[in-house]
């Protein structure tokens, strides 16, 4: 292309827009003008709205609100930028926000902000009927003659001048079959509806799904939703809603939930959507916090996709990061050193636990490490009487009197050590902060706090979070699956004084995110192993769920070398061309994704650490462990020398039972990320 080809081509295809806009303006005003009773400053904003309508855009004007005799709605525009109500103002003093309300000169206009709110959850509940989220729906405020563009809350502040430009660069969040159905449903709703839409030749876009069809029921919805989530990058998906999830985004709890469910149903994303909602409609932030570190930013990068107006509203943090935020604030000194720690447990073991009962019954000096981390400070236990009575939970090696005595004996040692030395370990960070929260000496306020992931926090760290809330209506929502604990140890949420009762606590069984092939391969892997959850329950390992996705694979790739077996991933890796960016490949160890990152990156493969994935669109496979995968998912997964875990498992007892199950666990979750393709990589050698 010559020098300057590129802008003479942009600059040509700018005019042709505008042309075409200057057409549809025409025809808009020519419209607006059979608009007889409406407001004159009804008709400029409808003026201006109907410019969309030849871009796919449906504009529902002065309808009856529901449930009133007189009261309407001015407008409803409906289009690939999502559902938005507005009420449309035309006020000569130039409006604007002051201390978190709506005035305009002096005085002030907040009751608007209600009423509009109002308007929009009628619309929210409609469109959750079709399996629309509710951020689909935004409130708007129109002011005729003024340029505007602010937002209060979730209500977008919009002059007459900017509202087009405003909604035209909005990402699509509705395909043409879907604005289509939506507006049908909601002319419904909102009755007394004169169509409006201006039909200019070639302006339509192409390739609408369902052109022919006139009407659509709740399941075409769904599918057309559902195929359009599936087409689209893997971050995309990850905020996929299902119908059968959408009402639950909005529920009303009177106290502590739980949503719990196999890998797959969608817990993570409705505790998303749930979050976004609850920060629409409270008057504090909502507080959004796993365990690992990576999770709370790319949720916060979901968010950002689906509800970019409300992503500030809501607080995305990891549990450890939070408790350190609550004694800065609270004026509490820490000195956390997660090393220094683990080398004064190891001399707490030379001295203490090596020369006792313990190693006669599991050598390792991890699993005694791991008593006193998960089970002992992660429950706060304080006395050895406490520790003698409890049932540990997640643990199955039989403890006796004598060898409880001895793992006290290690626990004390090590805490006089640390004590000495002036370190803290991450579980004391969680009891600080836990006190700091419940003797007043913290400024944090949240309107709800929402735990995804929750079964790998230990009990300190759920009464913490707890703590926050309370058992305020819709303040704490736990989500999590124990099945999918990667962690040792557990608890009972009855011991950290939370109860759900009833209706409070949902279990999803549907899964929409793996191929049945890939869902029945991972399910395989833990069957036999039952597994313990919060809620007081012990499950069996196989569980019944129903699959919705009927396409993609499991490859087993057998090579006779580890250089073959290398060879055919990269090989596999690169077939996938352009969709290597939804790709991942998951590993046990650390050392394991160093080798990794290494041979992609000298095959010229690209590659991002799982790491520092924040939730956007990229270019990269991603390589991590199987700890740092959780609550994610990709279209592609590559598991390589998977089996090398799986071997020689049987027959085991005792502690090394328990952490054969472990491991299982593990990579059943690194399995359960996959949603088109499970690769599964093993090398062995041919027989002699």
């Amino acid at each position: 292309m010559p020098a300057g080809g590129s802008a003479a081509s942009g600059a040509r295809k700018a005019r042709e827009e505008a042309f075409a806009l200057a057409r549809m303006a025409k025809a808009a005003r020519d419209r607006a003008g059979r608009f007889d009773a409406a407001e004159a400053s009804e008709r400029l904003v409808a003026e201006t709205l109907l410019t969309l309508t030849g871009r796919g855009w449906r504009l529902l004007v002065d309808r009856q609100w529901p449930g009133t005799r007189a009261a309407n709605v001015d407008m409803i525009l409906i289009g690939p930028g999502g559902v938005f109500v507005i009420d449309v103002k035309n006020w000569r003093a130039m409006p604007s926000v002051s201390s978190g309300r709506l005035v305009a000169g002096d005085k002030d206009w907040h009751g608007e902000i209600g009423k509009i709110l109002a308007q929009a959850r009628i619309a929210e509940d409609a469109v959750a009927s079709l399996g629309l989220a509710p951020v689909a729906v935004q409130p708007v405020l129109a002011f005729c003659g003024h340029r505007l563009d602010d937002s209060l809350g979730r209500v977008l502040l919009l002059g007459q001048l900017d509202i087009a430009r405003a909604f035209v660069t909005l990402p699509r969040r509705l395909t043409p079959a879907q604005v289509r159905a939506v507006a049908d449903h909601l002319e419904e709703v909102f009755p007394a509806y004169e169509p409006t839409a201006i039909d200019i030749p070639g302006a339509q876009a192409a390739g609408s799904i369902a052109e022919a069809a006139t009407l659509f029921d709740v399941e075409e919805i769904a599918d057309a939703t559902l195929r359009s989530a599936l087409a689209a990058p893997i971050e995309g998906w990850m905020t996929f809603l299902h119908p059968d999830q959408a009402a639950l985004v909005k529920r009303r709890f009177t106290g502590p939930a739980r949503i719990s469910g196999p890998a797959g149903t969608g817990k993570t994303v409705v505790g998303l959507h749930r979050a976004v909602h609850l920060a629409q409609h409270s008057p504090h932030r909502v507080l959004y916090v796993t365990f690992a570190n990576n999770l709370p930013r790319i949720g916060r990068t979901l968010v950002e996709c689906f509800a970019p107006a409300t992503v500030d509203r809501i607080e995305f943090t990891s549990l450890h990061n939070l408790a350190r935020e609550l004694l800065t604030e609270a004026n509490v000194p820490v000195r956390l050193h997660g090393d220094r720690a683990g080398s004064l447990m190891s001399r707490a073991w030379y001295r203490t636990g090596r020369e006792s009962v313990l190693p006669r019954l599991e050598a390792n000096p991890n699993y005694w490490s791991d008593e006193v981390e998960y089970v002992i400070k992660g429950r706060g236990l304080t006395d050895l009487k406490q520790y003698l009575a409890i049932e540990r939970r997640g643990r199955g090696t039989m403890l006796r009197a004598e060898h409880r005595e001895a793992v006290w004996a290690l626990f004390e040692h090590y805490e006089q050590l640390r004590t000495e030395d002036g370190v803290h370990d991450f579980n004391d960070v969680l009891a600080l902060a836990a006190a700091a929260v419940a003797d007043g000496r913290t400024t944090r306020r949240y309107s709800a706090v929402v735990v995804d992931e929750v079964q790998d926090l230990t009990l300190v760290g759920v009464r913490l979070l707890h703590a926050l809330v309370g058992d305020a209506p819709n303040g704490l929502l736990l989500v999590g699956d124990g099945q999918q604990a990667v962690y040792p140890g557990g608890y009972r949420l009855s011991e950290a004084g939370i109860a759900i009762a009833g209706a409070r606590g949902v279990v999803l069984r549907t899964n929409y995110r793996n191929a049945e092939q890939i869902w029945k391969t991972a399910m395989a892997v833990v069957a036999d192993d039952a597994f313990e959850d919060v809620d007081e329950t012990r499950a069996a390992g196989r569980r019944d769920v129903e699959t919705t996705y009927r396409d993609g694979a499991v490859v087993h790739v057998q090579a006779p070398t580890e250089a073959e077996h290398d060879r055919l991933l990269l090989e596999a890796l690169r077939d996938l061309g352009d969709g290597i960016a939804d790709a991942a490949v998951l590993c046990a160890r650390t050392k394991d994704v160093e080798y990794y990152l290494r041979l992609l990156a000298k095959a010229g493969t690209p590659v991002q650490r799982l790491e520092r994935y924040d939730g956007a669109s990229g270019d990269g496979c991603k390589v991590g462990t199987f700890h740092r995968v959780k609550g994610l998912e990709f279209k592609h997964v590559f598991l390589p020398i998977h089996d090398t875990l799986l071997r020689d498992q049987a027959g085991y007892s005792g502690a090394a039972s328990e952490r054969s199950e472990l491991i299982r666990r593990q990579l059943f979750v690194a399995m359960t990320r996959a949603r088109d393709t499970l690769w599964l990589g093993s090398i062995r050698p041919p027989a002699s």
